[in-house]
């Protein structure tokens, strides 16, 4: 029978300090206790090595997904298991699991456009998907639309626009949120048709909207931009009509009711 290990022993001290080394700090942290169990259960040399490397691989993946969700500035609170399916019938819930699935349309650089008024849930929907997309090992940013031709205009000006590309190229998904509101007097937005040109049927873009496409004359600087955008981003893109009534507004008109009605004597 194997003789328990002497934890004070000088193979003992070198252990953390090798671990430490190998950038293993769960295998640092376990390795004693495991080990104890392992000796005190007379398990192979195997088993101890698998069970310590689990834990540690284990963790490792834990932290990569925490790291890619801090990075991809998706909003906490709006995921899939929060999103109110019944309030918005014309989207299929099958099909925005299946969406959530990643099965090839990430892997294909296809694109997601959600359409609708403001408050259906739009943006919730859509980054509901990329923490989904995230749980399976995707990486996603998300901005909002103006905040991103801000970015990207700056790069132009300081001459480091396709470094500043090839820095968004690294995410599977782009998640552009609210693009009706990056308005052409409001700011040259012809770095945002770069953008989408850059990642034409190479990476993913997902984009909320207020505004159909006949309306986005006034995000891009003229109608043939316009149509080369909305055609690369619809060449390989799933839809999602949301025109129903607005969460918010549903949601006040009880509150209304009840500051109408007469009060009681």
């Amino acid at each position: 029978m194997n003789e328990p290990i002497a934890l004070g022993s000088a193979d003992a001290a070198r252990l953390p300090l090798m671990l430490t080394e190998l950038r293993m700090p769960t295998a640092k942290r376990l390795w004693a206790p495991l080990a104890e169990q392992s000796n005190r259960e007379g398990w192979p040399a195997e088993r101890f090595l698998g069970a310590l490397l689990e834990h540690e691989i284990a963790e490792r993946e834990t932290r990569r997904l925490q790291r890619n969700r801090v990075d991809s500035q998706l909003p906490n609170a709006k995921t899939l298991d929060l999103f109110e399916f019944d309030a918005v019938p014309s989207v299929s819930k099958a099909h925005v699991m299946a969406l959530a699935e990643a099965d090839s349309w990430i892997a294909q650089g296809h694109n997601l456009l959600a359409f609708g008024p403001p408050g259906v849930g739009k943006t919730h929907l859509i980054a509901g998907i990329g923490h989904a997309l995230i749980d399976r090992g995707y990486k996603v940013l998300f901005m909002r639309t103006s905040e991103l031709v801000q970015r990207l205009q700056a790069a132009r000006r300081d001459l480091r626009l396709p470094s500043e590309l090839a820095k968004l190229e690294r995410y599977d998904l782009l998640v552009l949120d609210d693009l009706s509101y990056a308005r052409r007097d409001q700011a040259e937005t012809s770095v945002l048709f770069e953008l989408i040109a850059e990642r034409y049927e190479r990476r993913s873009i997902a984009i909320t909207a207020n505004a159909p496409f006949s309306e986005w004359d006034q995000v891009f600087p003229d109608k043939a931009m316009t149509v080369a955008a909305v055609d690369r981003l619809v060449h390989h893109a799933t839809i999602l009509e949301m025109n129903v009534d607005s969460y918010r507004r549903r949601a006040a008109m009880p509150a209304r009711r009840h500051r109408s009605e007469p009060k009681q004597p």
